[in-house]
């Protein structure tokens, strides 16, 4: 039997299992942060918006590492790639948007849409491998489904106002927040 055939099968989910629950609190420090960052969002509505690009950028860089140490620390390989992509990602938004923060809202917000869509759709696959391992793994396709429904509220309203995208930013946050610290308390019982 090939890698391949382990990784994706029931073999690989419970390798994928196994490493997930093992580090299961990486996936609570980022519900935390998520959450830390929506309220933020909700406490100053009136920021602005460089400071809201700085305040993401923080975010977005933060959960990137987290993911990356994840992936690091993960030994299933099939768990490792989805994460590493999503660190790499965050990693890149963040440095983007500190190193350019006069980047126009547009930008932004297609950069957001973007990353968004992208964790959505690589946590929904990682819940499709988990679902013959874990129970009410639908926490995963929930935060995912919500991730690609968020970007694509943000890219298909780029002309939203500030205060607007703030509300929307720090609503996502929180409830994938939320979600995040839901599958890391499950994910614990299996560590």
């Amino acid at each position: 039997m090939s890698q391949a055939q382990i990784v994706g099968g029931p073999v690989g989910g419970r390798i994928l299992l196994h490493s997930l629950a093992k580090n299961w609190w990486l996936l609570l420090l980022r519900g935390i942060a998520a959450v830390i960052f929506g309220v933020l969002a909700f406490a100053w509505p009136g920021l602005t918006l460089l400071t809201l690009i700085l305040l993401y950028g923080a975010y977005a860089f933060s959960d990137g590492v987290i993911a990356i140490i994840a992936a690091i620390k993960g030994n299933a390989p099939g768990a490792r790639w989805w994460l590493a992509i999503v660190g790499i990602l965050g990693i890149v938004v963040g440095a983007v948007t500190f190193m350019v923060p006069g980047i126009t809202a547009l930008i932004l917000l297609f950069t957001i849409g973007g990353w968004a869509v992208a964790i959505g759709v690589l946590q929904i696959i990682g819940a499709i491998r988990l679902r013959h391992e874990i129970d009410n793994e639908w926490l995963l396709v929930l935060s995912g489904v919500i991730s690609v429904l968020f970007g694509i509220a943000v890219i298909s309203r780029p002309a939203a106002g500030a205060l607007g995208l703030v509300w929307l930013i720090g609503t996502y946050a929180v409830i994938a927040g939320v979600l995040y610290i839901g599958l890391a308390l499950r994910l614990k019982k299996h560590a």
